[in-house]
């Protein structure tokens, strides 16, 4: 099937264990859709949006809350998070533009205020990607990049996260009216994933 330009852009959200290729495959998504359609793609991850509150020199209330809570190392509460994307999807997007969520919705309550926030702005057909990954894969491919922080015991407790908030997120749009969840097979090339999503979302 041709990619069709309707007047309304595509929404893509993101899912994937740590180390599923997740962030490299929405940059993918986001040049191929970019280059097809002429369009211009806005990319929401909550990463980026929390690393450019930390680089800020700005100290604004909401800020300096922010910038507490990751320094800690604690948690982004649902209510800081939400109220982040909802500015950034203010600022950047409008109706026309396609729209990718990396790292969004990542627990339950983000999930019903995504579908509110989608409702509001009349969003629809949301296409959710979700790259699996066994834990297996996932702990050898993290270790392998030899990152300080990503030890055995951290990468378990990351996984216990996400399967405990993060797959429940996502399984919380299924059987719901205008998302469709596609699962994509992680443990391939970068390249063989990226066919994939493309030729299920027949892009």
């Amino acid at each position: 099937m041709l990619y069709s330009l309707s007047m309304q852009g595509e929404t893509f959200v993101f899912f994937g264990i740590v180390g599923s290729g997740k962030g490299t495959q929405v940059k993918l998504l986001k040049e191929y859709l970019e280059k097809k359609s002429g369009r211009e793609c806005v990319y929401i991850g909550t990463g980026e949006i929390f690393r450019k509150i930390l680089q800020s020199s700005e100290n604004n209330t909401d800020t300096e809350i922010v910038k507490e809570i990751l320094s800690s190392g604690r948690l982004m509460p649902d209510s800081e998070t939400n109220k982040l994307v909802a500015n950034a999807i203010r600022a950047q997007w409008v109706p026309g533009k396609h729209l990718l969520f990396d790292g969004y919705p990542r627990t339950v309550p983000q999930s019903k205020f995504f579908e509110e926030m989608t409702n509001s702005y009349k969003i629809e057909n949301v296409k959710i990607i979700y790259i699996e990954l066994s834990k297996d894969e996932a702990m050898k491919r993290n270790l392998l990049r030899g990152r300080h922080d990503d030890t055995k015991e951290g990468l378990t407790k990351r996984f216990e996260e996400y399967e405990k908030n993060v797959v429940p997120a996502m399984n919380y749009f299924k059987e719901k009216s205008g998302y469709t969840i596609y699962q994509i097979n992680g443990e391939q090339s970068i390249e063989n994933v990226k066919k994939d999503i493309i030729n299920a979302l027949n892009l």
